[in-house]
This record gives C-alpha cells, sequence and structure tokens, in this order.
C-alpha cells in the first residue's frame, strides 16, 4: 500500500528528523490504541501491563527492570487531544528549530528533553517528603520533550511570533513562559508528575540553546549514539580518514577550497539579529552561514 510507502520513504530520507518523531509518536499511538481496542474485544485485562513495560515509573526498584522507560514514555499517548497538541507544538516549534538550525537540532533537543523530564520526575519523587506521600506513579507523553523544544525555540528567536486564534500575533517567549508557568502552578494538581517532566524539559530547552550559542553543542553524544545505532541497521560501513603527504599542486593550477565554517562569534551576531529583525534580515551571506553551521 502507498501509505506504508510513504512511511518506510520518510524513515529513509536523511535530514528528516522533525517527521519521523512525529511519524513516531503517531505510529505508537494506532498501535497502542489497536491493541487496547482488541484486548477489550477478547476480554483481556492486559493492556495496562503493556503501558507499564512503555511508561516511566517513579518507583526505582521497577525502573531497574525497565530502564528504557526513561525515553520510550516520551513516545506513548493514551489520549487523542494528549497527542493531538503535543504534536502541534511539536510540529509549529520543532519547524523553528529545523529552520535555524538544522533537522539534528531537533532530535537532540527533543531525546535530551525526554532524559530531562524523566530525571527531574525521578528525582521529585525520590527525594521531596511530599511527593513521596503520594506513592508510586508513572508518567508518559511527549510533553516534557516538546517542552524542551517550545523553549528552546522561544530561547533562540525571543521575538519570533506566532499569530494565535482570536488572540493575534504574539511572541513565543510570552508562549513559553505561559507554558512554564502552568506547570509551576500545576505541580498541586492531578497531573504532579507530567508536571515535573514539563519543567524539567523547560530547564534543557533553555540551557540547550544557551550553550550552543556559547559554542558547546550537549547534542553530540546524542548524535553520535544515534548514528552508530543507524549505521547497525544499514550496514554503511564507518568511514575512516587515512593522512597521507599532501599532492604537489603544479604551479598552473590553484588548490581549491570550500568556505569557511563560520566560528561562534559569527553565528551568535547572526542569531543576536534574528532576535531583534527576524530572519527575513538577513544578508544572503549570513544566511549560508547559518546554514553551514547548522551541517557541522
Amino acid at each position: 500500500m502507498s501509505i506504508f510507502n510513504d512511511i518506510r520513504t520518510a524513515f529513509n530520507r536523511r535530514d528528516n528528523s522533525l517527521n519521523q518523531l512525529l511519524l513516531i509518536n503517531v505510529l505508537v499511538f494506532v498501535v497502542l490504541q489497536l491493541i487496547r481496542v482488541v484486548m477489550w474485544l477478547s476480554g483481556l485485562p492486559y493492556y495496562s501491563s503493556v503501558i507499564e513495560q512503555l511508561a516511566l515509573p517513579s518507583n526505582l526498584s521497577w525502573l531497574a527492570y525497565r530502564p528504557w522507560t526513561v525515553l520510550t514514555y516520551a513516545f506513548v499517548h493514551e489520549g487523542f487531544l494528549h497527542i493531538l497538541f503535543n504534536l502541534l507544538n511539536l510540529y509549529w516549534f520543532g519547524s523553528l528549530i529545523r529552520e535555524y538550525l538544522g533537522e539534528r537540532k531537533v532530535t537532540s533537543l527533543y531525546i535530551l528533553g525526554a532524559l530531562a523530564g524523566a530525571a527531574l520526575f525521578l528525582l521529585g519523587y525520590n527525594l521531596i517528603p511530599k511527593l513521596q506521600q503520594l506513592g508510586p506513579t508513572i508518567v508518559l507523553g511527549a510533553s516534557g520533550a516538546v517542552v524542551a523544544i517550545v523553549v528552546g525555540a522561544a530561547t533562540l528567536l525571543p521575538n519570533y511570533e506566532f499569530n494565535l486564534i482570536l488572540i493575534g500575533p504574539v511572541r513565543i517567549k510570552y508562549i513559553a513562559a505561559v507554558l512554564v508557568l502552568i506547570a509551576i502552578f500545576g505541580l498541586d494538581g492531578g497531573n504532579t508528575g507530567g508536571e515535573m517532566a514539563h519543567i524539567g524539559g523547560a530547564i534543557l530547552g533553555f540551557t540547550f540553546i544557551k550553550q550552543l550559542q556559547a559554542g558547546r553543542d550537549l547534542g553530540r553524544p546524542i548524535l553520535a549514539i544515534g548514528d552508530w545505532v543507524g549505521g547497525l541497521f544499514t550496514g554503511r560501513p564507518n568511514l575512516r580518514v587515512s593522512h597521507r603527504n599532501r599532492a604537489t599542486v603544479p604551479p598552473t593550477t590553484k588548490a581549491r577550497k570550500g568556505p569557511a565554517q563560520p566560528d561562534a562569534e559569527d553565528i551568535d551576531s547572526i542569531l543576536d539579529k534574528i532576535s531583534r529583525s527576524g530572519y527575513e534580515s538577513l544578508s544572503k551571506e549570513e544566511k549560508q552561514k547559518l546554514f553551514r553551521a547548522s551541517q557541522q
């Protein structure tokens, strides 16, 4: 069927991380809903057990038997509105990260945001007495990872505007601030674990962009692991660079050099200009520098 060909094409394409993250979330949701319906029709009470294998538990002894849940929880949704709002925010704000920093930064932010959300959730439920009194619980959903991307985009482009229905143009720094405040104010509500994950993701998103602007990419280990795992499935050999004596260039031939990679100061000044005046204010040379930096 063409739909399966489209899905396979989306995953085979390089530099398609945002669409791949969206697809993974949708596919996991669809599969889980099918399992839920089939088990309900069959009278089998095992759906909750399936969710327990994917959701992140606050109990560390349970986590020891399911360590993969520190990441899988960020791809699991049970409610339609839950996944809808998460994927809309992932697409809108992830598109900004993709445009200005490249596809691979979207992946880094999502994975690191999920891990940061998991870390704060686990720390809170195991160190804060009030949360310990609530007893063991689980957390699931992409909200922590998505909030990392939202706050990351707002840190990178604070004055970028989205047109909101019934409100009009709103700078994304205010959208991010509202999401963070909602998470803080909701800590004493019915979704304490989820709000902890949101706050963890927000802290990561802000830190990630600030470190990137300082010339440090926190996502390099994530991308290195991803490339290694991808190589196992695709069978691509690891490239090795061998150094040889430089060949003598004939006097009549000039050695060709590629464009120089922009340094961190150039990128910082370009990002500042985007924040002040928008992407369209950049010159052609500045846009090229930003693009080359996103490919590093």
